[in-house]
């Protein structure tokens, strides 16, 4: 399903993708969006550099990411525009942004409100674990936790809301 604006009245305030010297070399924002209207979005801490999630914005949230100062994604699981921390209070301000060479992929660095955690799952960071590399012969990859202890309790947060995961 192709991640559709939440206002059908207003339009990206993003340039045409007329030539290749354009989209690397020039001033004009024209981002490129996937067949589903998305483009993918890391977001990283300002301060540390940390990798704090990926994410993915529809027009709608790119430009509304620009107009505010604070971050919004689309909502794969939900489908629906989503201000990060509407629910937990953990907003994302951004400090920059930044788009890629060929304007397929956006970069944030933000300063996350209150304990600055950004994971549903109650770490600060999505990437709280990494894959064991070089593991034994035939076995399945294991993942080792890189965080200790979560940052905050998703129920103290979430309470009844439903978890964004899907299998």
């Amino acid at each position: 399903m192709k991640a559709e604006r939440t206002d059908p009245t207003a339009s990206a305030p993003f340039a045409s993708r007329m030539s290749v010297e354009q989209v690397e070399e020039g001033l004009d924002l024209a981002p490129k969006f996937d067949a589903n209207g998305l483009i993918p979005c890391i977001t990283t801490d300002a301060n540390t550099g940390d990798v704090l999630m990926l994410g993915y914005m529809n027009d709608e949230a790119l430009e509304r990411t620009i107009a505010t100062g604070e971050a919004h994604y689309w909502s794969r699981s939900r489908q629906r525009l989503w201000r990060k921390g509407s629910t937990s209070g953990l907003t994302q301000q951004v400090v920059e942004l930044r788009i890629d060479d060929d304007q397929d992929a956006v970069w944030l660095r933000v300063q996350v409100a209150g304990s600055g955690a950004s994971c549903h799952v109650g770490y600060r960071s999505c990437f709280y674990r990494t894959i064991e590399l070089r593991g034994p012969p035939g076995e399945p990859a294991r993942l080792v936790f890189t965080e200790s202890q979560k940052t905050f309790d998703p129920e103290d947060v979430y309470g009844d809301a439903p978890n964004p995961t899907q299998l």
